[in-house]
Order: structure tokens, then sequence, then C-alpha cells
């Protein structure tokens, strides 16, 4: 398998853990439920951060 062929797997599959993040964050907030750290984290929102906006 070529560099090209991991390094197109690799943003595919970041871009795919995002999207769920996104996804995940938004429907814990619609169902006022707070997010998980890791999708947090995943998105680049500081857990405890997203803490002090509630």
């Amino acid at each position: 398998m070529s560099v090209q062929t991991k390094s197109r797997r690799g943003v595919i599959g970041r871009a795919f853990a995002v999207m769920s993040a996104a996804i995940s964050v938004s429907a814990a907030v619609e169902n006022h439920r707070r997010p998980s750290n890791r999708d947090l984290n995943t998105l680049g929102i500081d857990p405890k951060a997203f803490d002090r906006l509630g």
C-alpha cells in the first residue's frame, strides 16, 4: 500500500470522526445533556471551557 493511499484513508477516517463527534455533540446539547469529553476533544473544544458556557 502506498503512502498516498494510507494518507487518504487517514484523512477520510479523520473526517468521519469529526462528523460523528459533531452530530453527537449537537444531539447532546439539543437534549440538554452534556456531550462526552471525547467528542468535545475531537472537535477541538476544551471540555472545561464547555462547562463554563452553561
